[in-house]
């Protein structure tokens, strides 16, 4: 997602003015997809993984494919699909067995191909979760099958009620469970932990729980064996609900053999195929969007633009985890390319008159002679224009809706709200931090990219669904408010930008005058628990989007925390171990 931060982050009088020099602004961005960039808040490191030359000597040419090999692995995978559905039969539907093999499904990222069976089967627990709620005290004994029961049912979208943990809690903290945690006692506590993060507004006691459970967890490393340290760990610093179940399934994989079920092995085979079908899958969609980016042409004009399409790609390969959506990854990357470059016209190149008329024009839909931009401005639209009509032509025949006109509305919305903040900074203007949050919700970039990712799906599509998304609904707006939060939270420390942020952070403080740098930044911290609080909700039925859609939000708000996850050399190590575990280790076809 681009957020305008350069539009942001140099306060230090007018900009875009006639008199503004246009080598002053390019040396704001000159080492943009460098290493030692400094300025840009959307640098990265320039190792080629993650910008855009070459692509190819990563990935074999495709005339050298092994057919052969691909068509082995993929009849073994089928195979392997189908055996492992025969066992999903055959486990008790209102068991323990059956909610941890749901569970391992989808840490192994491969629970979109048994979609209907765990949503037949989670059906059936909620009608227990109901039932049994309040009949069955919690304690030490059922704890993990009571708080991954929750946890399941949440994430699948099921309103079930938390307080019934409030017990547990209160006896946790009052003493009667406080001796040493024993191995039953640790599972339920890191099932507990993990079920914590799905809260809503009011459920403050989740809150608790987590802090409290956090610390005893904590606590008890010391005396746990490797695997069971290892295990609290990784729930600890990477809780599932708010991870990317792609980028952390070999790590379960490894851990698989710690459950005594006879099913692991035959999990672990599908996996482990499908890991390497995914691979390929994504190692061909790079090329297509190498080759469509070579020929598109566009940093030819824009030379201090970004230039990292593979960093864009991260997104929607995180976020479509369905091997078979390699269409909607590929064409979801190219809208993202555009949020991007169009981000750069404001913070780098655009007069105010300038952006204000290309901002018209986008509105208008519509480039005459009599519009005065540049001529880059122009090239960009026309692109704009011929990606939109792409995806349009996509959705209308596979899904039989002209998605046009909400597309290029929500173009229009999203430079509307670049060129507020680009009169924000040419006036020297620090808006209050409602109205940065406002406008911010629109210029993270994140409504473009699930309106264009609601219609790719193609599912629930109708009058009503369509209006709902356009009016920004709390699913986008809290997503929107995720990403931006974390993006002005690690901008000034992790990239040293000069001058004034401009971020959520700088908004605070001029706002609420003798705030310090630690009190805006824990506000921050604060808002991102609130968004998190806020998208779960909207995510528990009913609602009027689809189950398909909703995993993309949370996966799009997943996949923040690693996009701006900077190091002290401001580059992005976490992003690129996945992006290389996923893409080029390990075998392929």
């Amino acid at each position: 997602m681009a957020l305008p931060i350069a539009t942001f982050a140099f306060f230090q009088g007018p900009f875009a003015s006639n008199a503004d020099s246009q080598t002053d602004k390019i040396k704001r961005l000159q080492g943009a997809n460098s290493l030692s960039s400094t300025n840009n808040k959307w640098s990265i490191s320039s190792h080629q993984t993650l910008v855009s030359t070459p692509f190819k000597e990563y990935i074999r040419p495709t005339g050298k494919r092994n057919y052969a090999v691909e068509d082995d692995i993929r009849g073994r995978h089928e195979r392997r699909l189908q055996e492992v559905k025969q066992l999903f039969k055959q486990v008790t539907g209102d068991s323990l067995e059956s909610l941890v093999m749901v569970d391992a499904l989808q840490r192994l990222a491969i629970d979109y191909h048994f979609e209907d069976e765990i949503e037949a089967l989670l059906q059936r627990h909620f009608l227990i979760s109901t039932s049994r709620y309040h009949s069955l005290p919690i304690n030490a004994e059922n704890l993990h099958e009571a708080a991954l029961r929750f946890r399941l049912l949440r994430q699948g979208g099921y309103p079930v009620p938390s307080d019934v943990f409030q017990h547990f809690l209160y006896k946790m903290n009052g003493g009667t469970e406080k001796r040493n945690p024993q191995d039953n006692d640790i599972l339920g506590l890191t099932s507990l932990f993990e079920a914590s993060h799905l809260g809503t507004d009011g459920e403050d006691g989740l809150d608790k729980l987590r802090e409290s459970i956090g610390q005893r967890l904590h606590a008890s490393l010391a005396d746990l064996d490797h695997l069971q340290a290892r295990i609290v760990r990784n729930s600890l610093g990477n809780p599932f609900h708010r991870s990317l179940a792609r980028f952390t399934a070999g790590d379960f994989l490894r851990n698989l053999g710690a459950h005594s079920y006879g099913w692991t092995n035959n999990l672990g085979e599908l996996a482990h195929l499908d890991m390497n079908i995914a691979r390929s899958v994504h190692q061909c969609e790079v090329l297509q969007i190498s080759n469509w980016w070579e020929e598109l042409g566009i940093v030819k004009e824009l030379k201090y633009a970004r230039d990292q399409p593979m960093k864009w790609y991260m997104w929607p390969m995180a976020i479509l985890t369905d091997t078979g959506l390699s269409q909607e990854r590929v064409l979801t990357t190219k809208a993202i390319s555009f949020i991007y470059i169009i981000d750069d016209i404001f913070d780098i190149y655009g007069t105010i008159d300038e952006l204000a008329s290309f901002t018209d024009v986008v509105i208008r839909w519509e480039c005459t002679e009599k519009d005065n931009i540049p001529e880059y401005m122009r090239m960009c639209f026309h692109a704009l224009d011929d990606i939109t009509n792409e995806i349009s032509f996509v959705v209308y025949k596979n899904h039989g809706w002209d998605p046009l006109s909400s597309l290029r509305k929500t173009w229009a919305t999203l430079l509307n709200a670049f060129l507020v903040e680009a009169r924000w900074l040419a006036r020297g203007h620090y808006p209050t931090t409602q109205e940065y949050m406002d406008n911010a919700i629109v210029s993270s970039g994140v409504h473009v990219l699930l309106v264009h990712l609601f219609f790719l799906l193609g599912e629930r599509i109708d009058p009503q669904s369509v209006h709902h998304l356009e009016n920004i609904p709390e699913i986008v707006s809290s997503t929107a408010s995720i990403l931006r939060l974390w993006d002005d939270l690690g901008s000034a420390k992790d990239e040293f930008q000069d001058g004034r942020d401009g971020s959520y952070v700088e908004c605070y403080k001029q706002e609420f005058q003798g705030s310090s740098d630690e009190v805006a930044r824990g506000r921050v911290k604060e808002m991102i628990s609130e968004a998190w609080k806020r998208l779960n909700k909207a995510c528990l039925h009913p609602h009027p989007l689809a189950k398909s859609f909703t995993k993309a939000a949370l996966n799009t708000a997943r996949m923040v925390r690693l996009m701006y996850d900077y190091d002290d050399n401001h580059s992005l190590p976490l992003l690129e171990n996945h992006m290389n575990s996923l893409l080029f280790r390990g075998p392929s076809f």
